[in-house]
């Protein structure tokens, strides 16, 4: 029976909460609804869905349903039982393997199959056998449970090995090997599949191995290919030296195969007999418990609170510097190097952090991309610079969890290149707020990184109130374990993602904090009264100084942190920075529309002693010089011989949009643009001449003001469909009981792909109903071929020709002799 239509036959049969059970777990199954069952067991057998479904079992559940794989054949219908996969799986016992393989049936990876034709009669009948969903084999891969392919595969996908391998079987039985002669390749694979069958053949034919064979073996353990210099050399047996290396060794006898010049593969029998026999020979049901060293919780929360400070005090200093000079573009997105590093500098800070500062800030919404001018600028009306410090600490925090960037990404190559963060050539590295930082599973591998940090957390934690230090090699080998699927994501994010936790005090002292396990069980509010309650509060005064400098005690609030940095230039790093007067600091506060009262007030008013006279004879110096000539901008003008027509638009109340200023008796000048005051001179009726292509005309870009963006609130990625949606799908197939097996047309065509790609491994003859270009029905017997890109290759016998066939003209198709089973 097809593999779909007995999955079909299974869901049906099943309760509503067993159903209930797997869309909660699979939920792209019923996105959209199914219309029936068999529509249900073809999407539940889609390679996609199955994939998705493989990237949330942890690794003993992997071992199990790559064991089932191995040891069942979908074409001949051969299944196992719990007992079969127990002898395949070392250390695995049926009380373990029982609930495992209940959990894949319940997810639809597997489904329950009649015992093999050798077992009829002999089976106990609470003895269950299992077959797989037929796409697990494309998705598991060509190295299921890390063993190669066999002998016979690689005769038949590797031509080079198939051309020499008559050869060194000849080579082996002269050298004195037990192994049968062969006149034929596929003979000949069959003989070295017998003669490395065993374990006892394989450590017999090692025993006179040279030195360092049985390390290098070693190094496939894990994984059935590896690299190999030159591995494509003749090595034979019949012409070995004393002091043949350990790779030609193997070569000559077959043990390895080459793939290409420089890759090797351990064929599937070598392997299996490595690992004693069995196909897993290292199950465990216990995630690996890392070796792990301690902090003091003080020093945690420390070091925390210190980087929750500083990470604030940065974006506040790196918004004001972005409101002084906006940050430019490159053409190709992003901002580039140079940029960078000039922010840098203004905030006194390394490249490399400024970086992940800047992205955190724009994916905070703290900066947006003003697309007139292309540059990066603060959104007027910002929120989160008048918030408590704990609420800016939350809103950032949220914003990083829900975002599909990865700020860490920033400087590393955009290939598997060697350049260094921020000192490549051009284009070789990420740039900042660039699209290459882009990751769209960030959301879900950040998330589950922090449940991993915490569940080791409370593993680890030592009694008397220590914590445990966690690097990225602990989080991956506890993620490799629990989702091994997933684990090139995690290692190409978990270094980054526990650096920006550090910058946001998720991290302390290399352990994970309060506020990181009240984030990762989902209690938001918690940790901000946790950091409510320890944070330091804002300073609000400074010290000043009569060297024209002024010293900040602390971290300072933001609103006077902002007017310190206006009136004067920060120096060194740290919460206690210094702040320099000079009359170039003084004379930018000035045109920021300050005065010299003003300033004085001020800093009367913040600072924890007088005002030094030689700071208050700089500021009234400098504001009594400055001002004395004036400087405008201009982005177009009007002229015109009529000086009347002039008055009359200055006196039109419709052209106070265009700020007009008399220059002359017929020159206006105007801060909009030569096309929008052309604009409105048209809608008063007048014909003007617009020429901005002379260089003397000033162009100004005008931005839009918009209102301040929302605070980002952080939802978890949604892992299970809504109830309502659940429900409903279950009122659908409820209607639909008894749907015959072939369904809709979602699942004929499942159908008859699968049927299709069974009767090309087979070999086998199917009768297929094809529609022509007229939409007439033909039904005609052919043997498949190959199927791709929605065609399919045809032999038809009686022709003796082959032809290629599209899959949307055919209706139906069934093997020969099975039109009704």
């Amino acid at each position: 029976m097809s593999l779909i239509r007995a999955l079909s036959i299974e869901l049906e049969a099943r309760s509503d909460d067993s159903l209930r059970a797997l869309f909660a777990a699979r939920p792209d199954l019923i996105s959209p609804m199914a219309p029936d069952f068999p529509a249900l067991a073809a999407r539940a057998s889609a390679r996609v869905s199955v994939q998705r479904a493989l990237e949330r079992l942890n690794k003993p559940e992997m071992q199990v349903l790559e064991t089932l794989h191995l040891s069942t054949n979908t074409d001949t219908g051969h299944s196992v039982s719990a007992a079969g996969l127990k002898k395949a799986i070392a250390g695995s016992t049926l009380s373990a393997l029982e609930p495992i393989l209940g959990k894949l049936q319940d997810l639809a990876l597997i489904h329950r199959a009649d015992p093999p034709a050798s077992l009829h009669g002999t089976a106990g009948p609470r003895q269950r056998f299992y077959l797989p969903v037929a796409s697990l084999k494309d998705v598991i891969g060509i190295y299921p449970a890390g063993l190669g392919r066999s002998y016979t595969e690689l005769v038949r996908l590797q031509p080079a090995f198939a051309q020499r391998v008559v050869q060194l079987v000849a080579e082996l039985q002269q050298s004195g090997a037990d192994i049968h002669p062969a006149s034929t390749p596929m003979d000949a694979a069959l003989s070295l599949q017998r003669w490395t069958s065993t374990p006892e053949s394989v450590r017999a034919i090692l025993a006179t191995a040279p030195e360092r064979t049985q390390g290098l073996l070693d190094k496939f353990g894990g994984w059935a290919m590896g690299a190999v210099p030159q591995a494509q050399r003749r090595a034979s047996v019949t012409h070995e030296s004393a002091d043949v290396g350990p790779v030609d060794w193997l070569l000559a006898r077959g043990l390895l195969v080459p793939l290409d010049a420089g890759h090797v593969e351990l064929p599937h029998s070598v392997g299996l007999a490595l690992r004693g026999g069995a196909i897993v020979d290292n199950f465990t049901l216990l995630p690996p418990a890392p070796e792990l060293g301690h902090t003091s919780a003080a020093l945690r929360r420390n070091a925390a609170l210190g980087a929750i400070a500083e990470t604030l005090r940065l974006a506040n200093e790196l918004l004001f510097a972005v409101r002084e000079q906006p940050l430019a573009t490159l053409r190709s997105g992003g901002v580039g190097v140079r940029e960078l590093r000039r922010l840098a500098e203004s905030i006194r800070c390394g490249v490399h952090e400024t970086a992940i500062l800047l992205e955190l800030c724009a994916l905070s919404g703290l900066l947006r991309l003003d697309v007139d001018s292309s540059t990066w600028v603060q959104p007027p009306s910002l929120e989160w610079l008048s918030l408590p410090r704990q609420e800016q600490w939350l809103w950032m925090v949220n914003a990083w969890l829900a975002s599909e960037r990865a700020p860490s990404l920033v400087g590393q190559p955009l290939t598997g290149g060697t350049a260094a963060p921020h000192q490549g050539a051009a284009g070789t590295t990420i740039n900042a707020l660039s699209a290459e930082a882009q990751r769209p599973d960030a959301p879900v591998v950040r998330r589950r990184i922090l449940e991993i940090l915490h569940e080791l957390t409370v593993e680890a934690a030592a009694p008397d109130g220590k914590a445990p230090v966690l690097d990225a090699r602990a989080v991956l080998q506890r993620a490799e374990w629990a989702q091994p699927r997933m684990s090139r994501r995690f290692s190409s994010l978990v270094r980054g993602i526990l650096e920006e936790a550090t910058l946001l005090g998720l991290m302390g002292s290399g352990a994970f904090t309060q506020l990181g396990s009240a984030i990762a069980d989902g209690q938001p509010e918690q940790a901000m009264a946790i950091l409510g309650e320890h944070l330091p509060a804002a300073v609000n005064h400074i010290l000043l100084q009569a060297d024209l400098t002024a010293v900040a005690p602390g971290y300072l609030a933001p609103e006077l942190s902002e007017t310190l940095l206006l009136m004067a230039d920060a120096e060194g790093q740290g919460p206690a920075s210094i702040y320099r007067f000079s009359a170039a600091s003084i004379r930018r506060a000035l045109d920021a529309g300050q005065d010299a009262e003003s300033l004085l007030a001020f800093l009367r008013e913040h600072s924890a002693t007088e005002v030094p006279q030689p700071l208050a004879y700089l500021v009234q110096d400098t504001a009594s010089r400055h001002g004395r000539l004036r400087i405008s901008s201009s982005a177009s003008f009007i002229q015109s011989d009529d000086e009347s027509a002039i008055t009359e638009l200055l006196q039109e109340a419709r052209t106070s949009v265009l700020s007009l200023l008399r220059l002359a008796p017929t020159v206006l000048a105007s801060s909009a643009s030569p096309r929008e005051t052309a604009r409105v001179l048209r809608e008063l009726g007048l014909s003007p001449a617009v020429q901005e292509a002379e260089p003397a005309v000033v162009r100004f870009k005008r931005t839009t003001a918009v209102p301040g963006s929302a605070r980002p609130v952080y939802s978890a990625p949604r892992t299970a469909p809504p109830d309502d949606d659940v429900e409903a799908q279950l009122s659908i197939l409820r209607q639909h009981r008894g749907v015959p097996a072939d369904g809709t047309g979602e699942a004929s065509t499942q159908l008859g792909l699968e049927t299709l790609q069974k009767a090309i491994r087979l070999k086998q003859a199917v009768t297929m109903n094809v529609v022509d270009s007229l939409g007439n029905s033909n039904t005609e017997t052919v043997v498949p071929v190959s199927v791709s890109g929605g065609r399919v290759r045809v032999f038809d016998p009686e022709k003796d020709t082959e032809r290629v066939l599209s899959i949307h003209r055919i209706i139906d198709v069934e093997p020969v002799g099975d039109r009704h089973k």
